[in-house]
């Protein structure tokens, strides 16, 4: 009854120009921007009608998420690829993202594969290696259908060293390779001289060192724990490592002293380390991915098990669907802050295994936790706390392992849901670096990127169809 008699707050939905109107006539009036569930899709809304009725889904997802939190992921060695990660060959190179042949690869990706044959020894040049590519003697397989993951161009050689991490709650392994640092690097595409240098001595010093030194941690080094410490440091685990690296070489130093006699080797390998404030990341993605590997394969579940994309696709993969099965879309381009002297039209489109990050409910998603990344992605403080709430939205739980200090602790959001993204609209948000589209440029910028919605709709429609009650 007292309705006329109160301030009148206006709520627009749709179109501003109603707003806009309302605002000439000195109203106060609050947009809200909506859109139909599913953009009005009548076949999509069936079936999220069908799928968000069923008890058998919560619970499915439900067992997935806690799967997830509950993994513990514990560093436990560095070997060469060729001796630990599952069903490599000598003549097998892992990329990121998607199955692609060599034809459509990105220029990063071909790039950083001309590097690894080299590097490998199977080629002399960049004739000889783009032949032997093109030729259909090397098998090209994604990292993530080896329990592996790798940044950007993701590449992954049969000799190359690899960080093993082992999920001690559920007893399965991820590997990733060590991260090169910044400027000239293979994940770029960069194959020179100076990266293959850098390959080598990796390989022939730094990985043994790391090795003795991991090896000599009964049960192995907690890489959980660092995570959870460094989300309250100020990092996301994705783009900005700087308090998990550091971390880490705190963790890693007094056992390299313990097993390394030669005072200049441990001088080169902690001051490698040291000096590469991203060198957690390739800890990080691997940790992730084996929480996410183990809760893959839950009937039922509509949980995102992988997201990952290689320069021209987007996959994403599905809990409760096969773990081959790949839901692909074009990959988006990255929008954000660029380097001197680069425009956007250098940016190569998404690439990387690194939204693993996000996957598992840190980077981009726990961005409102690292106000200092805003500097690096673009954007204000303001809108990284945003992000943060908007992807409870689209996911089915929180990871309280991982909580976020300005969001009053509140655990990162975690599961995503094909069936929430769909009916809602609302993608999951990655921050990520961009590679020049040209081999061997590098990073050219970084920014915010999400997945195009067409992997979603592609998952849901299949998941639907197999699942038929």
């Amino acid at each position: 009854m007292n309705l006329f008699s109160e301030e009148l707050k206006i709520l627009n939905i749709g179109t501003s120009k109603f707003k806009d109107d309302l605002e000439l006539q000195g109203q106060k009036v609050i947009q809200l921007d909506w859109e139909p569930a599913a953009n009005g899709d009548v076949e999509l809304l069936e079936i999220i009608d069908r799928l968000s009725a069923r008890e058998d889904i919560k619970e499915a997802n439900k067992k997935a998420v806690e799967i997830m939190m509950n993994s513990h992921p514990m560093l436990v060695d560095m070997d060469k690829a060729i001796n630990v990660i599952p069903d490599m060959k000598k003549n097998m190179i892992l990329h990121s993202g998607p199955p692609i042949e060599w034809s459509r690869m990105a220029g990063p990706m071909q790039g950083a594969i001309i590097g690894a044959l080299i590097y490998e020894g199977l080629a002399d040049n960049e004739e000889e290696a783009r032949k032997t590519a093109a030729s259909g003697e090397i098998i090209f397989s994604p990292c993530n259908e080896h329990s592996a993951v790798g940044p950007m161009a993701g590449i992954v050689s049969p000799s190359m060293p690899v960080h093993v991490i082992y999920n001690k709650t559920y007893k399965n392994y991820s590997y990733c390779t060590v991260n090169e640092g910044l400027g000239k690097v293979l994940r770029y595409g960069a194959f020179n001289s100076e990266v293959i240098d850098r390959l080598k001595w990796i390989e022939k010093e730094f990985a043994p060192a790391i090795q003795r030194a991991i090896r000599s941690v009964e049960g192995g080094i907690d890489i959980k724990a660092i995570i959870s410490q460094a989300v309250h440091m100020g990092d996301e685990c994705h783009n900005r490592n700087k308090a998990s690296t550091s971390l880490f070489f705190r963790e890693i130093t007094p056992h390299i002293i313990d097993t390394e006699k030669n005072v200049e080797v441990i001088k080169r390998v902690l001051g490698f380390i040291k000096a590469n404030e991203h060198y957690f990341l390739n800890l990080s993605m691997p940790s992730c991915k084996v929480s996410t590997d183990a809760a893959h394969g839950i009937k039922n579940s509509t949980v995102v098990t992988t997201m990952a994309r290689n320069g021209v696709d987007f996959g994403i993969r599905i809990s409760g669907l096969g773990k081959s099965q790949w839901f692909t879309a074009p990959a988006n381009m990255i929008r954000g802050l660029m380097f001197p002297g680069f425009k956007e039209e250098d940016a190569n489109p998404d690439i990387g295994d690194s939204c693993i990050t996000e996957t598992m409910g840190i980077g981009g998603f726990a961005m409102g936790g690292s106000p200092a990344i805003v500097q690096f992605v673009g954007g204000s403080v303001e809108d990284a706390i945003g992000y943060s709430e908007s992807m409870f939205e689209i996911t089915t739980g929180e990871n309280t392992n991982y909580s976020i200090p300005t969001l009053d602790f509140r655990g990162s959001a975690i599961g995503i849901d094909i069936v929430k993204v769909v009916e809602k609209g609302i993608l999951p948000i990655i921050n990520t670096g961009m590679a020049h589209k040209t081999a061997g440029i590098g990073q050219v910028g970084a920014g915010l990127v999400s997945p195009p919605m067409e992997c979603f709709k592609k998952a849901i429609i299949e998941f639907d169809k197999n699942n038929q009650r």
